[in-house]
């Protein structure tokens, strides 16, 4: 074990993270969800670990954040400590964290106070105990921020695609053409005995589209 924490390489640029709220903010423009909602900045500060005034800023375009590491690692932790409680909503205890990371109770207290710098195996323990992701403890905060709005991204882009499909499978024509797709339709007519009962198909078809056409785009 080091003795030294070694940082990340990487770090989200203020560019990345604008874009994916630049993304967020379109997408939830089109699903109609009220953006207090998706930049809620108690549950990004909640998911991300970073502290919900840094989360204001970042959203502003502000610069902010903990530049130490050691700080930025009492922050999470003591985020992590008030709202990842145990079943009975009370706080792990530090025995408790160190049973469940893996090392000892002194040890446990060094960090948890500041008293010793983490390393890399201690932050994993940790991580793995409260069941967060890796690098929740250590990621810069615009980083974490945009990790954190990454997800919520990926959800609301699930959202739009069930969406999506819900509507088509609303529409008789796309309905049609999922069931049975335009060759198969055209073979189906093509089995047809006589001309008479292709021109009928054919006749229920464009009634079937001046049913359900579209406005111009």
């Amino acid at each position: 074990m080091t003795d030294g924490f070694e940082s990340p390489g990487t770090t989200a640029t203020p560019a990345a993270l604008s874009a994916v709220v630049a993304r967020v903010t379109a997408l939830a423009d089109r699903l109609g969800v009220p953006h207090a909602e998706v930049f809620d900045t108690a549950r990004l500060s909640a998911a991300s670990g970073v502290p919900e005034p840094v989360v204001k800023a970042l959203l502003r375009g502000r610069p902010a954040g903990e530049p130490d590491v050691q700080a930025r690692f009492l922050q999470r932790l003591d985020l992590l400590r008030r709202t990842r409680l145990k079943p009975n909503g009370r706080k792990y205890t530090q025995q408790e964290i160190a049973d469940g990371a893996g090392m000892s109770r002194q040890q446990a207290g060094a960090l948890i106070n500041g008293d010793r710098r983490p390393t890399m195996e201690h932050c994993d323990a940790i991580q793995r105990f409260f069941r967060v992701h890796a690098g929740f403890l250590t990621a810069e905060d615009p980083e974490a921020l945009t990790g954190t709005l990454q997800s919520t991204e990926q959800e609301l882009l699930q959202k739009l695609a069930e969406r999506e499909e819900a509507g088509a499978a609303e529409d008789p024509l796309e309905r049609l053409l999922q069931d049975h797709g335009v060759r198969g339709i055209a073979w189906r007519a093509a089995q047809l005995p006589t001309d008479q009962h292709r021109d009928k198909v054919a006749e229920w078809l464009d009634m079937l589209l001046e049913s359900v056409k579209r406005p111009e785009s």
